[in-house]
């Protein structure tokens, strides 16, 4: 019988908060068993493999994050949904490096996968943000891939403690967004 209170959901918030702490890396059922007061063996009663835990925490996170940026750039438009959506990214993969991480690498098995409809839904705050910059529909995805590598590429690195100089890392990512917000209107404007 299932300990009370536990459940799939349960179960994946534990281990999302666990990801973070620890390292998506370093997450095992047997940590997390640890973690919600179970044998390792209780917890395939809710979910089904390490496999299916991982994709669970990344769709968790790619939930959370679409929230966030999407709350974040609510009523603005230009640069300032452009910032607006790069510091809630940023501090959400901050805030939550390891279910963050479970995001990196896995696919959807299909359109109606939870994982594809949550990315979807993450990028469409970031599609929101580039109609004020007229990028046109061939351009999109390509504009897409450039803002998630520019955002990821900075949070990451902040988060694994990659930018050791002297250099204040709030400043360099202020830098950054302007970069970006003077990619796009030139761009727009070609």
């Amino acid at each position: 019988m299932p300990r009370a209170g536990l459940d799939p959901a349960a179960v994946v918030a534990a281990g999302a908060a666990l990801a973070d702490e620890v390292g998506f890396a370093n997450l095992t059922m047997g940590l997390l068993a640890e973690r919600v007061g179970v044998r390792t063996p209780s917890l395939y009663k809710h979910i089904a493999s390490q496999d299916d835990l991982n994709r669970r925490i990344a769709t968790l996170a790619l939930t959370e994050a679409a929230d966030a940026v999407g709350a974040a750039v609510q009523g603005y438009a230009g640069r300032d949904a452009l910032a607006a959506a790069a510091h809630a990214f940023r501090d959400f993969v901050l805030t939550h490096p390891g279910r963050y991480a479970a995001t990196i690498g896995v696919e959807p098995t299909g359109p109606d996968d939870p994982l594809a409809v949550e990315g979807a839904r993450a990028l469409d705050s970031f599609r929101a943000v580039l109609r004020a910059y007229s990028i046109g529909p061939d351009e999109t995805d390509h504009a897409l891939r450039a803002l998630r590598s520019f955002f990821h590429g900075f949070a990451t690195l902040q988060s694994a403690h990659g930018f050791q100089w002297s250099a204040d890392v709030d400043e360099s990512f202020e830098w950054l967004i302007e970069l970006v917000d003077r990619g796009l209107r030139r761009a727009s404007s070609e």
